[in-house]
């Protein structure tokens, strides 16, 4: 994923256009050649996607250095290689008497977004695409569907870099990561420019920051969701999972920002950040700059006002269920307005194109509408309390039956979390497995019982509690237990379409295993159910 044509640029031009904040990398000059009239066309950090005419830049891994893999990317075709003091003699040795030059810097990590944003010329002063970029542990995906649906229907040409896909117009892959490594980012924008791309948006993971997915990218506009207990495993603490959400929110990495502030992180984030910043506000808790009022049921979804500054007021419609859809519908409008698009421009493209009730994969999806068959990707506490809510239908005798599990080798504090939640919120709780990994599949479940079983006893709930395996199994239970009037909630993976056990990747969508109970128990379900490929 980079652009068709890339014009090839001389190295010492390429290293000059880096920002003054960086020193120049130091040539480790080759009697033959030192790099100054070099030309090269792409950057990698990975010697396998290495192409002619690549600067390869040979970064620290885990296990071994990039530097190690120096002969693979020149065989590929590397015009230049860039590495860090450690780096450089497995480097020089393989490069041997090449006419390859060599470059040196430390630490090598904080040039390869920098270097990639200027030879793929992923953000020129063009200002095209306009880039949004959404943290926050929930409603990332959502809200970038959201961005690009109200582009859309505003009249812009779209593309996206999220969970689901990465799309640049009608070109579309699947995606791997939640964001792309840095080199594949900027050729992604790169590619986006090329093709005319208008506006763009991105989920921005705390992964993707600590990771230095996004280095080299200012975001025009960067919206936060909310801040609730997950990927503990990586951060450790609350803390530093919201000081690395907080380093996207900094003057050289975006333009403005929209933070929504119904949590303590989000006002915390507004009042601390030193870029340009719009509150907002759903639950109306206090101040911001942005409010939504009115709220009221529509169908499965939400109509609601969104109040501004100056008496601005735009009645908007969110055809998802859930309320926290509502906020990510709102935080997409607040951003858009942000970026510049006029108050009025945006109403009317609202009420022409409903962009709000988009489908979004995975995400709230419905499967089935009786029972109300339901796949939703909520995957730690807040995510599952809050679907759980959603789902039900208040004043009517429907139950609420859920099934879910916990990855494996992920934060283990919020498995008895979650299920307790399940067990305050649900009428048939059924544990099952999600991604195991490498973890023992029972061990997992067991974390996950514990939490429901010592609620349900605790609290005198009155819920049923199964552990069924494998997945399938439970999901046909699920719905072999269901009425017609019910909901069956199948929560924690939503569009993924592999499941990891061991380091096999077995086949298993939730939506094809519950399109087919529905089928097989005499129920029906909603076309277009399928894997995607």
């Amino acid at each position: 994923m980079r652009p068709a044509t890339v014009v090839p640029r001389r190295l010492d031009d390429v290293l000059a256009s880096l920002p003054s904040s960086l020193p120049a990398p130091v040539s480790v000059a080759s009697a033959e050649n030192d790099g100054a009239s070099t030309l090269v066309s792409g950057v990698t950090i990975d010697s396998r996607q290495v192409v002619p005419g690549d600067l390869y830049i040979a970064v620290p891994g885990t296990g071994r250095h990039g530097a190690d893999f120096t002969a693979q990317a020149v065989a590929a075709g590397a015009a230049a290689v860039l590495t860090d003091d450690d780096g450089v003699p497995a480097a020089s040795a393989a490069l041997g008497g090449s006419s390859v030059p060599l470059y040196r810097a430390s630490p090598v990590r904080d040039y390869v977004g920098p270097l990639a944003g200027v030879v793929f010329e992923s953000q020129p002063a063009t200002g095209k695409p306009v880039l949004y970029g959404v943290t926050g542990t929930n409603g990332k995906t959502t809200t970038t569907y959201f961005l690009n649906a109200l582009s859309s229907a505003l009249g812009r040409s779209t593309g996206l870099i999220g969970t689901i896909e990465i799309r640049a117009g009608d070109m579309a892959i699947p995606s791997i990561l939640t964001t792309p490594e840095s080199p594949q980012v900027h050729g992604i924008l790169g590619l986006m420019r090329e093709r005319g791309i208008d506006a763009a948006a991105m989920e921005v993971s705390s992964h993707a920051i600590e990771y230095r997915r996004v280095d080299g990218v200012r975001f025009d506009v960067v919206g936060f969701t909310n801040l609730t207990q997950d990927h503990l495993d990586l951060h450790g603490s609350m803390e530093e999972y919201y000081a690395a959400k907080a380093a996207l929110f900094r003057s050289d990495r975006a333009v403005r920002a929209v933070v929504t502030v119904d949590d303590p992180w989000g006002r915390r984030l507004a009042a601390e950040t030193d870029v340009e910043v719009l509150t907002l506000s759903v639950a109306g808790t206090g101040p911001a700059d942005w409010k939504v009022v009115d709220l009221v049921r529509d169908g499965l979804g939400h109509a609601f006002t969104l109040c501004g500054p100056d008496g601005v007021r735009l009645r908007l419609r969110c055809g998802l269920p859930g309320t926290f859809n509502v906020a990510n519908a709102a935080l997409a409008a607040v951003m858009v307005l942000a970026s510049g698009v006029d108050a009025d421009e945006l109403q009317q493209a609202a009420d022409g194109h409903d962009p709000f009730t988009t489908q979004v994969p995975g995400r709230m999806q419905l499967v089935g509408e009786r029972p109300a068959a339901i796949v939703d990707f909520a995957h730690n506490p807040d995510a599952l309390a809050l679907t759980l809510e959603s789902v039900r239908v208040q004043g009517s005798d429907s139950r609420v039956l859920v099934v879910f599990g916990a990855t494996g080798q992920r934060d283990i504090s919020k498995r008895p979390i979650m299920g307790a939640t399940a067990a305050r919120r649900a009428d048939v709780v059924i544990v099952t497995d999600d991604d195991p990994h490498d973890e023992d599949d029972a061990v997992i479940r067991a974390g996950v019982l514990e939490g429901a079983l010592k609620a349900q006893k605790d609290e005198n709930l009155h819920c049923e509690i199964l552990e069924i395996f494998p997945r399938a199994a439970a999901i046909d239970r699920a719905v072999a237990l269901a009425r017609e009037g019910d909901v069956v909630l199948v929560a924690g993976r939503g569009h993924e379409v592999w499941q990891e056990v061991k380091g096999v990747n077995l086949p298993l969508d939730d939506r094809v295993e519950l399109a087919a109970a529905l089928t097989r128990h005499g129920f029906s379900a909603l076309p277009g159910n399928r894997i995607e490929s």
